[in-house]
């Protein structure tokens, strides 16, 4: 067992970790889904993104990982660059979009499941609330325990991600022997499109290029930080590009693009491949493996995300509490259990009828302008910490004019994406009022979190004073 870090905190993840963390955070199944119903086009657009966002990203998150390679991460990064009330409203932002997230990907995970019985089947709201609750208290329960425990779920999760993959390629690649492929891969149809729709597509494929600014929230857990989250990195790249590029064309070989549900693709594509093939029994397993991946992104986004309360706690903007570990195992535990109750509220929300769940709805769109907003801190943190002197046994991975270029790239696509996410959807009955909606929740998120700060650090100042500091 790992030796605590400086902070109290055990540093439990090995290279072999980092480099699944990195697999699991940083792909998704529903972005196949989600690809593959757009067309063959959507496989240049894969590259487009990785080159206008995942690469840029990369440079950022390694330079600033390795010369920062603490617990905290982002937060930490853009308290040092711009401010703490900079890097509390970094914090705040991320981890209430993540916190949103959840309820969307264990809902995921329970429709994947229903294919346990080789089919899609009906299922009842009680259905999604008590599968979703299920496995957010399993994710929480384990990072309660430690990521010597934890770890092993978040492992497991990517592990079973590329076993889907390989298992729709390969039913793709039989069904397109046996039957012929069911979508046309011609240099038209390759071709992005350039209207507004598709440029919006083009916005969303970027974004699912995120999710490497995970593993440095945990940078205090890494053994050896400076080393392994670069060399860990460097390993997962080629397989979150194989994942999403092969994955997607999978999928397409399998069934034709307009019949592919955007929520269940991956999935669809087994389950109706495996039946032509004369393999029912494939359908069960594909879905044990895609129920196992989302369960591994629960648990790498519950240990990622809780980890931004845990460090505001310690800084005094959060109530003490946040920032105590658990005194046998070393956790964040208020943290955490904080985190699944707000989880768990926005679970029931998210199935107790029509206009709470479109309310909920709503706000998770909402969440993707908060979304965006820390990474533009991100790359602007990169350039103004570009100069500082290096530490002690960093990984020079690229020269200052490298992440200047990486980054600036990052910031444009970023912001360029921020406008593109306030345009309403084409069938968005009310366009001015679902700006308007959007726009007036991003406040609200920003004004709570601005006011959290200003009473953090007024607490924090008497506390100060009471103490004789």
């Amino acid at each position: 067992m790992e030796k605590p870090s400086e902070g109290g905190l055990r540093r439990s993840l090995g290279l072999f970790d980092v480099t699944l963390f990195f697999v699991v955070a940083t792909t998704n199944l529903q972005w196949i889904a989600t690809a593959a119903a757009a067309g063959p086009s959507s496989l240049v657009v894969w590259v487009l993104g990785g080159v206008a966002l995942f690469v840029p990203l990369a440079v950022a998150v390694l330079f600033l990982s390795s010369r920062f390679p603490v617990e905290g991460g982002m937060y930490v990064w853009t308290k040092r660059a711009f401010g703490p009330a900079a890097g509390f409203m970094v914090g705040w932002t991320y981890w209430t979009s993540a916190v949103i997230y959840f309820p969307a990907l264990l809902y995921f995970m329970a429709g994947n499941a229903l294919y346990f019985g080789g089919s899609a089947a009906q299922a009842n709201q009680t259905y999604y609330i008590l599968a979703a609750l299920a496995g957010m208290t399993l994710a929480t329960l384990l990072n309660v325990v430690g990521l010597d425990v934890g770890k092993w779920l978040n492992n497991i999760g990517a592990l079973c991600r590329w076993a889907v993959i390989l298992l729709v390629v390969a039913l793709g690649t039989a069904a397109w022997w046996k039957f012929g492929s069911a979508t046309t891969f011609s240099p038209e149809a390759l071709r992005p499109g350039t209207q507004l729709k598709d440029v919006l597509f083009w916005s969303t494929i970027a974004l699912a290029w995120s999710g490497l600014e995970s593993i440095p929230f945990m940078g205090g857990e890494v053994v050896r930080p400076r080393r392994t989250i670069p060399l860990g990195l460097a390993l997962a790249a080629p397989l979150i590009a194989a994942i999403y590029i092969a994955g997607t064309a999978g999928v397409l070989a399998a069934i034709p693009a307009r019949d592919v549900n955007p929520l269940l693709g991956a999935m669809q594509a087994i389950a109706q491949t495996a039946k032509r093939l004369g393999l029912p029994g494939l359908a069960p397993l594909g879905a044990v493996l895609v129920t196992a991946s989302c369960l591994g992104s629960v648990g790498v986004w519950t240990g990622s995300a809780a980890r931004i309360p845990f460090v505001a706690g310690l800084d005094r903007y959060l109530p003490e509490a946040f920032g105590r570990l658990h005194p046998r195992w070393r956790t964040p535990v208020t943290a955490l259990l904080t985190q699944f109750a707000f989880a768990a509220a926005l679970i029931v929300a998210g199935q107790s009828g029509a206009s709470v769940r479109g309310a909920y709805d709503t706000l998770v769109s909402a969440t993707v302008i908060t979304t965006l907003l820390p990474f533009l801190y991100l790359f602007a943190s990169a350039v103004k910490l570009r100069n500082e002197p290096a530490a002690t046994g960093e990984a020079r991975i690229a020269g200052a004019p490298v992440v200047v270029v990486a980054s600036t790239a990052g910031f444009v696509t970023t912001a360029v994406s921020i406008v593109l996410a306030a345009f309403p959807a084409d069938d968005e009955p009310n366009k001015g009022l679902a700006v308007a909606k959007l726009l007036a929740l991003t406040v609200l998120v920003l004004a709570s979190g601005a006011a959290l700060y200003l009473r953090g650090r007024r607490l924090g100042r008497v506390t100060a004073v009471a103490a004789g500091e």
